[in-house]
């Protein structure tokens, strides 16, 4: 007998009755974008090596140790499985010139891939929901993103301060991160007896990501160091001090964490992150911020966008932790059939109710046919169904199915006419 295979460690089948969580996830964030004016985009998994090299910076833990790259053995370019969408979003905005026009409101929904070690809810292959606004400027949009996320928050039934709160920083613009970078260079400099090895390996590289360390060793050098908001200019504090006055006035709560960074190089100006107790240390939940500079970078004309990412398995993951059950996913109707011979009229009837919106599941012959009334009923009761719709021999005799509530027992049973489905299928469905 030939060995089982098994997927890439890593890489996670989404099974039944789980996949009906993530149908019910991803139906109110498609709701949620289409009230705010984000429309959907889809990018292909696989792209240049380089977009990602040139979009997060050379020196980032995605790209030096993370990507799963590859050459092309037809031609010998080289690609990447995508770790993240932002960076494919410009490039697609860009290659098409979706900008010409005015700003776009885009978002996606699709799967990431990162060779990281696998640990619970997070995975080789993972799942992200992004939204990016791309050619605006202003504060407001920043804010709007921000707020998009609350509203998600609230309709999923998270609670604000228990289960999710938010943080803010802001990065300024380039020529002042790197005035800060100089003065954290020189910090960390005079404290290197102090600094782990990947500290020492960022000193020159990234010093900022020093600042995002967790390694509790560093945390008393890290705290003492230069603040970037110290560096920022009149128009930087400006941007920043709009967005928090947005918020303000929709009472929103944030904190403003001065060694907040994000893992890529485009970022500037506002960031930010909605993060969570529930899931021990890895508790950001959805970050994202300003990234000015990056469709220029990418090779297009300069202009503003802002955006954000939320992994989906760790969102299902702090739903689960927090209480949130995802609805039950049930038919409407449950058809029990006596004999084959009545299929054709059961067949047209559920085609009927199905066009009428309502969800009917039917009793499918095996082996050894339709099996037994009573079996039949079991597996009607298994499915959850609200109702049994009974095709027996004496209802086919008058052209008619009988009704049959399978959860409330005061309800009576009722006969109906076979040829007016559109009459009583809204009783099912509004069941």
């Amino acid at each position: 007998m030939s060995e089982t295979i098994k997927a890439v460690k890593g890489m996670n089948d989404i099974l039944p009755p789980e996949s009906a969580r993530w149908d019910w996830l991803e139906e109110r964030v498609r709701s949620l974008m289409s009230r705010h004016g984000y429309v959907g985009v889809r990018t292909p998994i696989v792209e240049p090596t380089a977009l990602f090299v040139r979009g997060l910076g050379e020196v980032t833990d995605i790209v030096e140790k993370e990507m799963y790259s590859f050459e092309d053995s037809m031609n010998g370019d080289r690609l990447t499985l995508r770790p993240e969408n932002t960076a494919g979003v410009v490039r697609a905005i860009t290659e098409h010139s979706l900008l010409r026009d005015g700003g776009k409101r885009l978002y996606y929904i699709g799967p990431m891939f990162r060779h990281e070690r696998p640990q619970k809810g997070r995975y080789r292959q993972f799942h992200q929901v992004g939204a990016e606004a791309l050619g605006y400027a202003g504060p407001d949009v920043d804010a709007e993103l921000i707020l998009m996320c609350r509203m998600l928050w609230r309709e999923l039934g998270l609670v604000e301060g228990r289960d999710v709160r938010l943080e803010i920083n802001s990065l300024g613009q380039p020529d002042e991160r790197r005035a800060h970078r100089e003065a954290l260079i020189a910090h960390f400099e005079a404290h290197a007896e102090l600094l782990d090895e990947d500290a020492k390996r960022r000193l020159r590289s990234n010093p900022l990501r020093i600042l995002d360390t967790k390694n509790p060793a560093m945390q008393t050098v890290v705290e003492s160091a230069p603040q970037l908001m110290s560096f920022l200019g009149a128009e930087s504090l400006a941007h920043f001090d709009a967005v928090r006055a947005s918020l303000d006035a929709v009472g929103q709560p944030y904190r403003v964490n001065p060694r907040l960074v994000r893992g890529m190089d485009y970022y500037n100006l506002t960031v930010f992150e909605w993060v969570t107790e529930r899931l021990g240390s890895q508790g950001t939940v959805c970050g994202g911020g300003r990234y000015d500079t990056l469709i220029e970078q990418l090779g297009g004309k300069p202009a503003p966008a802002v955006g954000w990412g939320l992994g989906i398995e760790r969102l299902l993951l702090l739903l689960q932790e927090a209480g949130v059950e995802a609805p039950e996913v049930r038919p409407n109707a449950y058809a029990v059939v006596t004999a084959a011979s009545s299929m054709p009229v059961v067949l047209r009837t559920i085609d009927a109710l199905r066009a009428c919106g309502v969800s009917v599941l039917m009793s499918a012959a095996g082996r050894e046919g339709l099996g037994s009334m009573k079996s039949q009923f079991k597996r009607a009761d298994a499915s959850g169904a609200d109702y049994a719709l009974i095709f027996g021999d004496d209802e086919m005799s008058r052209g008619e199915v009988a009704v049959k509530p399978l959860r409330n027992a005061d309800e009576p049973q009722q006969s109906y006419v076979l040829a007016e489905v559109s009459h009583w299928a809204t009783r099912l469905r509004n069941a």
